[in-house]
Parts: structure tokens; C-alpha cells; sequence
């Protein structure tokens, strides 16, 4: 990846990590454009992946009532979308911690 790349797709990579709908916005942005960014589908891989283990996994967690289980599971998502904004931000392409080398091997083809 050159730094014109990084450059190139910040801006996507940063909103994808806003909100489901970002996630929507910034692949199409990413891949509308003629200026296709493979830093921005790195961080469109990550936060799709998020995104979606978070709803699978809230919609179980809500079974329980329990704001012990709730408040970890909250904690532990909400880091893991701190360490992918952050690196969103600091142009690194670094997976997320525990899933996301998962989610780069799920999502290849997406954003190519």
C-alpha cells in the first residue's frame, strides 16, 4: 500500500467505522469512485465484520438479564471499534485484536 493510497482512502476508512449505514456509504464510496482504495476495504472488511458479530451476538446477549453480561459485552465491541477508528485514523492496517484476520479471510472479496 503506497501513502497516495492511505491517502486516498481515509476518509472512507474512517467513516465506515461511524455506523452500518457508514459501513453502506463508504464501500460505495470506495468503489464508485475511479480512485479505489485498498486501505479503505481493509477498514470496510473490519468494520463490516464488527458491525455484524455485534448484532448476531447483541441479539443472543439480550436473552440474558443480566447488566454484568450486557455491560462486557458492550465494553469489549466498543474497544474493539476504538482500535480500528484508531488505526482508521493513524493510517495503519492493522486487523482487529481476535477477529480480524478472521474478517479480512471472510470478506476477500469484498471491495476488490
Amino acid at each position: 500500500m503506497t501513502e497516495q493510497d492511505i491517502e486516498r482512502g481515509r476518509n472512507n476508512a474512517i467513516i465506515s467505522y461511524i455506523t452500518i449505514i457508514g459501513v453502506i456509504i463508504a464501500y460505495y464510496l470506495n468503489n464508485v469512485e475511479d480512485t479505489h482504495s485498498e486501505f479503505a476495504s481493509f477498514h470496510i472488511r473490519q468494520s463490516l465484520g464488527l458491525w455484524l458479530t455485534f448484532f448476531a451476538l447483541g441479539y443472543m446477549v439480550g436473552i440474558f438479564d443480566s447488566w454484568l453480561i450486557t455491560s462486557s459485552f458492550y465494553l469489549f465491541f466498543a474497544v474493539l471499534f476504538i482500535f480500528g477508528f484508531t488505526n482508521a485514523l493513524t493510517k495503519k492496517t492493522q486487523p482487529v485484536p481476535l477477529v480480524g484476520e478472521l474478517y479480512q479471510n471472510i470478506f476477500s472479496n469484498l471491495g476488490k
